[in-house]
């Protein structure tokens, strides 16, 4: 018994330990406006080196949809002074990895090597930061390999057509419509001169996060973000971002989309819904809950009601994009059992989704998911990347420091009444879009009973 105690004794130590651990953060700007922010982790000798612009492809002009991914492939064929292709093999012959990708509010740009190698990525970084060199032929070339890229991820998947469609559906206005990858006849349509155009006036120092995270120390930082990021001058034309807006939904909207390659056919609902902001984050809060609350597991809401009680799906999930920097999407999705029509599909979620309207949070589960939470965020801190990313998208989408580290606590305190509240606030049938997906001739049947 005593040595049962004592382990019990232990093992509840060991778990406690990681919750008390918390991120060593530290920030400072460079005279040139670059926002440089340090996670130090000593624990393995290794540091990841981010660059973060705060321009995606939701700033891009109207027409040059795919500008921002476009650039981004570019930044890889080479500057005035560096060959196509030769900045990852100089990772990699530091015996580091790189990447980049893009998204509606940010571009990044990050390398994993050892610590003692950070002096050179950001030598390479800030190389191309300032003097990117957008070979004509480079251009042509590289428009081929998107335009490959696109049908592999999106022209060959039904289900990635299908998001576009009810993604365009949901923003009639703002340039969350337009796929990141960008439309087609866009991406083959774009020039030199947009590419160029859109990297002068989004690609500098006082647009850009640099995020170290790793063994690393503040004062080292500084001196090589000073050495190489300093010298690059500020652009005077970077302002705050300002983008159209959505104007009020008045009816609801609905997307039927029929593809022959269509195996499992599904039913999404999702409406509009507030994102993270500065100062203000608790409403997010609620839906980050409310989404876990309805469709985050096997004991959510609608898994519990549709898929067990009354089995008419095999899947059922919810989403919500919360680090956003306008106003961002909630979801869920059916995927209707064999012999089940989508119409019935959604009929069982329509009523669902009112039962839970009317009956309010189970405290217990909430309680478990606020749990679940914590621990996913206690893992994560095991990998610097994941931590580093999870500031670049918060601090890219308009958030400060100190909104990232209130957000845990915040999450914790938010109440079973804030969830029920948002969640009448959101879900609102005339502000909706819901989208069938199906092949052609399936359902059409239950699609006339459930339009008249």
């Amino acid at each position: 018994m005593r040595r049962a105690a004592l382990f019990l004794a232990l093992a509840l130590t060991f778990i406690a330990r990681p919750a008390l651990a918390t991120e060593n953060v530290t920030d400072f700007v460079l005279d040139n406006g670059m926002q440089v922010v340090v996670i130090e982790d000593h624990r393995a000798p290794l540091a990841v080196h981010m660059v973060w612009y705060r321009a995606g492809s939701a700033d891009e002009r109207p027409g040059a949809s795919g500008a921002a991914h476009f650039l981004e492939h570019m930044m890889f064929r080479g500057t005035e002074t560096r060959a196509p292709g030769e900045f990852s093999e100089r990772v990699a012959a530091n015996g580091g990895n790189d990447n980049a990708f893009t998204s509606y509010d940010y571009t990044a740009y990050f390398q994993r090597v050892a610590a003692d190698r950070l002096g050179l990525m950001m030598e390479m970084e800030a190389d191309r930061m300032a003097n990117l060199l957008l070979r004509p032929e480079l251009v042509e070339t590289e428009r081929g390999v998107i335009l490959e890229e696109r049908n592999q991820r999106v022209e060959n998947e039904p289900g990635s057509l299908f998001r576009e469609q009810t993604s365009a559906a949901q923003f009639l206005n703002h340039p969350y419509g337009a796929p990141i990858i960008g439309w087609r006849h866009e991406i083959e349509a774009l020039s030199r001169e947009d590419l160029n155009a859109y990297y002068t006036r989004h690609y500098a120092p006082n647009n850009a996060i640099l995020i170290v995270a790793g063994d690393v120390t503040p004062d080292e930082v500084r001196r090589l973000a000073e050495t190489h990021y300093g010298p690059i001058p500020a652009n005077p034309a970077v302002t705050e971002r300002a983008r159209p807006q959505e104007p009020p939904q008045r009816a609801p909207r609905r997307v039927t989309m029929e593809d022959a390659r269509v195996a499992q056919p599904y039913v999404t609902r999702s409406w509009l819904a507030p994102e993270r902001d500065p100062g203000d984050q608790r409403q997010a809060a609620a839906l980050v809950l409310l989404s876990e609350l309805l469709g985050g597991g096997q004991t959510s809401v609608l898994t519990t009601a549709l898929q067990y009680d009354n089995p008419v799906a095999v899947f059922t999930s919810a989403f919500y994009g919360a680090t956003s920097l306008d106003r961002t999407r909630f979801g869920v999705v059916v995927v209707p059992a064999q012999g089940v029509g989508l119409a019935e599909a959604e009929a069982a979620l329509d009523a669902e989704i009112a039962r839970f309207l009317e009956t309010g949070v189970d405290a217990e589960a909430l309680e478990r998911i606020k749990f679940g939470l914590k621990a996913s965020r206690i893992y994560q801190q095991d990998n610097v990347q994941s931590v580093a990313q999870r500031y670049g998208r918060a601090l890219t989408s308009g958030l400060a420091l100190e909104d990232i580290a209130a957000w845990p606590g915040i999450l914790d305190s938010i109440t079973g009444e804030e969830i029920m509240a948002v969640a009448r606030d959101v879900l609102v049938p005339e502000r909706s879009v819901t989208g069938w997906l199906r092949a052609p001739e399936a359902d059409k049947t239950a699609n006339t009973e459930v339009m008249q």
